[in-house]
């Protein structure tokens, strides 16, 4: 399994959640068929507009679908930057991680 470091989880102006990876490209997530999406201009994962799921959930989804449909585990660091994250958000981000 390969371990990638998040250099930004945030939510952008489309209201979705996104995580950016380090080094690792998930061009082809699209074909897991789980609303997870790749933008290649700006190398991040990220989920639609939460309808029924929290950003938190969002969260946990995006993780463990890179996780076994990718084989890759995404690790929050110090350098993690948080871009219009609530301090609650973050908390409960922080906590699952550990």
């Amino acid at each position: 399994m390969t371990i990638d470091k998040i250099l930004e989880i945030g939510i952008d102006n489309k209201e979705r959640l996104f995580i950016k990876p380090d080094k690792e490209r998930f061009t082809l997530i699209y074909r897991t068929a789980t609303e997870i999406h790749w933008d290649n201009d700006g190398l991040f994962l990220y989920s639609p507009k939460p309808r029924e799921w929290t950003y938190f959930d969002w969260f946990r989804h995006i993780t463990v679908v890179t996780e076994t449909e990718c084989n890759c585990k995404l690790i929050l660091t110090e350098q993690t930057l948080w871009t219009n994250i609530s301090d609650e958000l973050k908390r409960q981000i922080i906590e699952i991680d550990i």
